[in-house]
């Protein structure tokens, strides 16, 4: 049964229940009529049936909800219906409510893979009441998913063998075969040529647009019978009365930027489960809570980060070679700023070229973006895109502690997979086929767990036994060190020195694991102790402003709205960032959110402003924020960028 149907259904039983006896004609009129009231509280796509996308409900409609349907338990909003208004809090409206078996949070691979196991393990045991539902704020699946990227094929291997097969009608058609690999040390002219990294070779793998794969994945899902939500913004954890979690609800919608309810009001909705999974990708809103909660990182360092920019370009037939893979270090990124770029050619002519920048950068001048359009106009990287058309940019902070970082991944009532906890091999410069295994591996723990008729919260203890045991265990352990070495006094060189040992010979098999030094946001020094750095003018034909590049994400946010960054007093913000940092927010955040004004009227001469419409939930203000006072939270379901072709 659709999602949609047993939404209706639910409605309709709950209707039933309020009349015990009916005709056949007032049961017929009472169905008809309740379906149409599902509709009304969520709407029905005709295009899509299975999948239920959000309604924007007057207050007329809500009222006739409520005299059709006496019995649901949805209080309504109405300025007319009470003189305190000014105080309504939205809180007071009962949420509604659905019971699954299995709920997952995110539909990245991780998400999407472990909701695609379940259902075929469901439906090979010919349980087809087995109810999988998977949420994901983006408005469509893969709309808000960004990568390189080039993907080992191990675990959709495993999970679709035919994804690529010929006489299948649906098979994946968006592959392309990698090709020669090149690495590369870049000074400010030159390209110097490097031995590849072994855990760099590509041969078997395949060049793709993640959001494409992935929006594959979410039709795949959808076939064996998964519940697939997109546009549903999961904001809060909920919990049983043991302290284990129940499942999650999504944000109210309708709430305008001074908290008060609009006349599209609408209260989010709870969903149960007996297996919550977190697959919210790098730094998930919900991910931090239950971290936290649970204290899941007891035995593990803090997570570190990078921030991946991404632009696609089609390129000049002569200069495409379809399938090749360049990598390189170096230039533009000071010595002691780790980071490295990609130029991918896929498809027919285009070309994905980025770069990746760790957030545990020292200098509060410095622009990920800025860098980024430097690289650009090195002849490696210029003498491709030249000639050619931008049609893509986007960003995203991806995870890159490695082995030492992962956290505990199960806890009562849920996990944690994907990238959400950590599986990204850095040094391979891969993270798909780990988050993707997780997601299986989650999956068929979560099975086995439920085939015991308990009442009482599941832990998955098996998914912690079988992650240990496991592909990525072994890898990311192999290469543990190797991120951790660019933190000695010899920089980059001394990276590369030591990961080069590692790579062709110790292989991981040493006595010790380094360490992480300090948490990101930590590694920032005062703007006073470093050098300014001045990023050239855009040239607006290889290299960009910030707000063009933003317009080619489809970036989409109400601003009359709460704002999803939260900073709880931006006059202290003010005090204790500026005078320090100098506006390093807005160098950090690669989609022009944040500004320092000038303001004679205010006392450090600058108020700061959130532009949170331009916001493409790259989370890097949660992160590299000195103060740690930059709450990033989900907007309303279905808003942020619509990527294409990232």
């Amino acid at each position: 049964m659709s999602a949609s149907s047993r939404l209706t259904s639910t409605l309709c039983r709950r209707a039933a229940t309020s009349a015990p006896t009916l005709t056949a004609t007032s049961a017929t009129t009472r169905i008809r009529t309740t379906t149409q009231v599902a509709r009304g509280i969520r709407s029905i796509s005709s295009t899509t049936p299975s999948r239920l996308q959000r309604p924007t409900l007057s207050r007329t409609a809500l009222q006739r909800t409520a005299a059709l349907c006496p019995t649901t338990s949805t209080r309504l909003y109405s300025s007319a219906a009470t003189a305190e208004e000014d105080t309504f809090d939205p809180a007071s409206i009962d949420r509604e409510s659905d019971e699954v078996d299995v709920c997952i949070i995110g539909g990245g691979p991780a998400g999407l893979s472990a909701a695609i196991r379940l259902k075929q393990l469901a439906n090979e045991a010919g349980n087809d009441d087995f109810r999988v539902l998977l949420l994901e704020k983006a408005g469509e699946i893969g709309a808000h998913i960004l990568s390189g990227a080039v993907i080992q094929p191990t675990a959709i291997n495993e999970l679709l063998p035919d994804w690529l097969a010929e006489d299948n009608e649906n098979r994946f058609t968006g592959a392309t075969p990698a090709g020669k690999d090149s690495m590369s040390f870049l000074t400010k002219k030159f390209a110097i040529p490097c031995p590849t990294p072994p855990q760099m070779h590509n041969h078997g793998n395949y060049i793709v647009s993640l959001n494409e794969f992935t929006k594959w994945l979410g039709e795949r899902a959808e076939e064996v019978g998964v519940e697939v939500y997109p546009g549903f913004a999961a904001s809060e954890v909920l919990y049983k009365p043991d302290g284990s979690v129940k499942g999650v609800a999504t944000n109210d919608l309708g709430i305008g930027r001074n908290g008060k309810p609009k006349d599209s009001f609408e209260r989010g909705m709870e969903f149960h489960a007996r297996v919550t999974l977190f697959g919210e990708g790098c730094h998930g809103s919900l991910t931090k809570q239950v971290i936290k909660k649970f204290d899941l990182r007891s035995d593990s360092q803090p997570q570190t980060y990078g921030l991946g920019i991404k632009e696609v370009w089609e390129v000049q037939p002569e200069k495409f070679e379809k399938g090749k893979i360049v990598h390189s270090m170096g230039y533009p990124l000071p010595m002691d700023t780790y980071g490295g770029a990609w130029m991918y050619h896929f498809g027919d002519n285009l070309v994905s070229v980025g770069q990746v920048v760790a957030l545990d950068y020292s200098n509060p001048w410095l622009s990920p973006y800025g860098e980024f359009q430097k690289l650009k106009q090195h002849p490696l990287y210029k003498s491709v895109l030249e000639g050619g058309k931008c049609i893509s940019y986007g960003a995203r902070a991806l995870v890159e502690g490695g082995f030492q970082c992962i956290p505990k991944v199960a806890f009562p009532g849920g996990a944690l997979i994907g990238d959400t906890a950590g599986f990204v091999n850095v040094p391979k410069v891969k993270g798909t086929h780990n988050a993707m295994k997780s997601g299986m591996l989650a999956a068929e723990a979560a099975w086995n767990a439920l085939q015991v008729a308990d009442s009482n919260s599941i832990f998955l203890y098996d998914y912690e036994d079988a992650l240990r045991n496991s592909s990525i265990w072994s890898e990311l352990k192999e290469v543990r060190n190797m991120r951790p070495s660019f933190h000695s006094p010899l920089g980059i060189y001394g990276g590369i020195l030591y990961s080069g040992l590692e790579a062709f010979i110790l292989k991981g098999r040493v006595p010790w694991t380094l360490k992480h030094k300090i948490p990101d946001h930590a590694a920032t020094k005062d703007a006073k102790d470093c050098k300014k750095i001045e990023y050239p003018k855009p040239d607006g034909e290889l290299t960009f402003d910030i707000l063009t590049s933003v317009s080619r994400t489809g970036t989409n946010h109400e601003e009359d709205q709460p704002v999803h960054l939260q900073v709880k007093d931006w006059e202290k913000h003010t005090r204790e960032t500026w005078p320090r940092w100098k506006g390093l927010e807005n160098r950090f955040c690669p989609a022009g959110v944040y500004e320092y004004v000038e303001d004679e009227g205010k006392e450090e001469g600058v108020r700061f402003q959130i532009n949170a419409q331009n916001c493409i939930h790259c989370k890097t203000c949660d992160i590299k924020a000195p103060g740690q006072d930059i709450n990033w939270t989900v907007p309303q379901g279905g808003e942020g960028p619509k990527y294409y072709m990232t």
